[in-house]
Formats: structure tokens, C-alpha cells, sequence
């Protein structure tokens, strides 16, 4: 294995949205540091502010203060095509109707690599047969998009993102609608991802209870303070316990998971 290096640091980071009379701040000061070979994972309470935070980092969004560096390379400095091949994002949008077969739909991860015409070289076939192996899906790659579960699409849409062969993936709630097993699934895979690539994963979830088992890291976003640790660092620090404003809902740090009272 590689040794980890940065792949991305914030340097006070501020985060919201810019108004005529005022900025609207979500979470200032933010100082993260995203490493490879490690799979992180992004919590806190809806409507804390994390889209915004993933936002900010891929560089859609324009922090209010502070600065993303993606490679040692400010973010916002990035032409799109040298960002899409330094960062993938994997989305939990409906893709538009289409007819693309699954194979198709992961060789679209080669879109920043080839020519005007989109015609594949042999390098881009190595790349897409790589992400088609790793995720265990040459079963699918004959079977339209379509025809697929929620579950399997979740992983061709990873295998798309590995095909764009990038050193940071970053997923928004790439477990949203799929049962427990498919849950467990991604999120293993993932895991085995980060660890044979090398590649630094980023994703949010509200699956915290499992992202503390698998996740290297875990960044904790909550009102006062954003925290990244490792996961049995966070829970001895407590700071599971000020993740929900709410009595009934607590962490039990020996169980490691959440209790209903």
C-alpha cells in the first residue's frame, strides 16, 4: 500500500450562501484534511449543512471564506476538464431516460479523458474493465440501466466514478432507499475500494450506526462545531452525544450505536 497523502485540505473555510445584505453562514472555520487511501464519512443532523459542505469542497459552490485546495491546486483555479480528473461525484438524482446499457453508462467516466468524438482507446477499455471487476458486476454490463435494482445502479454508478479514475471520490448519500443488506453492501464495498485503490472516498449519510463500523475517519457536523477523528476517537471524545437535540435519542458509547429511551 501507498503511503496516504492529502488529496484535500480547507483552510478556514467558511460555508453558506451569499444574500444582497448579508451572508447567511452555516459553518465557519472549517479545517478538514481528506487523505488517501481512507474512506470518510460525512454526518450530522438534516439540514446542518452538509450538501452545502459537499458542494463547497467539489467546487459548485463558492465558499464565503477560506480556501479548498484539491492537490495542493486552490479549487477554484480548476478548468472543469482538470477537475473531473482529479474529482469524481457520485449523485442520488434519477438519471434522465435513457438506453444506455450498464456498460455504457460506466464508460461515461471516461468523458474527460477521450477525444471530441468520445471515441474510447485502449487505455479507456482498461479503465472501465478495471471498475467493472472491482465492483462485480460483469453479470450487468449487457442489461439496460433501467433494467436494474436501485442497489445494483448505486454500485454501476460507483464502477462509473472508479472508471473516471480520479484520486477523490465523493458520494451524496449514495445508501439513500436501498434495505438494510444493499446498505451494507455499498458500504463494504466502498471500504474494499478505498483500501485496494487507494483512493480517498468521502460520502454523506445518515447511516451513522454503520459508518462508525467501517468508516477510517468520520467528519461530525452539529450547530456549534464540525469534528474529523477516527471513529472510536469521536466516541470517547462524546461527540455522538450532541449529534440530535433530542432526550429520547442517545449514543451509547459501549454499544458503539444509537438507543432509543
Amino acid at each position: 500500500m501507498e503511503n496516504n497523502k492529502n488529496i484535500l485540505i480547507t483552510t478556514s473555510l467558511s460555508i453558506g450562501y451569499h444574500s444582497k445584505r448579508e451572508n447567511l453562514v452555516i459553518a465557519e472555520n472549517l479545517n478538514l484534511n481528506l487523505t488517501s487511501g481512507q474512506l470518510i464519512s460525512l454526518v450530522g443532523a438534516n439540514g446542518i449543512g452538509k450538501s452545502t459542505l459537499l458542494r463547497t469542497i467539489t467546487g459548485i459552490q463558492k465558499p464565503l471564506k477560506g480556501a479548498v485546495f484539491l492537490n495542493e491546486k486552490n479549487i477554484n483555479d480548476f478548468q472543469q476538464l482538470e477537475l473531473a480528473q482529479n474529482l469524481s461525484l457520485v449523485l442520488t438524482e434519477k438519471l434522465p431516460p435513457s438506453n444506455l446499457t450498464v456498460f455504457e453508462l460506466i464508460a461515461l467516466g471516461r468523458q474527460p479523458y477521450t477525444n471530441w468524438l468520445g471515441n474510447l482507446s485502449n487505455e479507456d477499455y482498461k479503465k472501465i474493465n478495471q471498475a467493472i471487476e472491482l465492483t462485480h458486476i460483469e453479470h450487468l454490463v449487457n442489461k439496460k440501466h433501467h433494467e436494474i435494482s436501485d442497489g445494483q445502479l448505486q454500485i454501476v454508478l460507483i464502477a462509473r466514478a472508479l472508471a473516471q479514475d480520479t484520486p477523490l471520490i465523493i458520494l451524496d448519500e449514495p445508501t439513500t432507499h436501498l434495505d438494510l443488506l444493499h446498505k451494507v453492501s455499498v458500504f463494504k464495498l466502498l471500504k474494499k475500494l478505498s483500501q485496494e485503490t487507494n483512493k480517498c472516498i468521502l460520502f454523506s449519510t445518515h447511516d451513522i450506526d454503520l459508518a462508525i463500523q467501517l468508516s477510517d475517519e468520520m467528519i461530525v457536523m452539529t450547530e456549534e462545531k464540525l469534528v474529523q477523528d477516527q471513529p472510536c476517537n469521536l466516541i470517547t471524545k462524546g461527540v455522538f452525544n450532541t449529534l440530535f437535540k433530542d432526550d429520547s435519542i442517545k449514543f451509547d458509547g459501549e454499544k458503539g450505536k444509537f438507543v432509543i429511551s
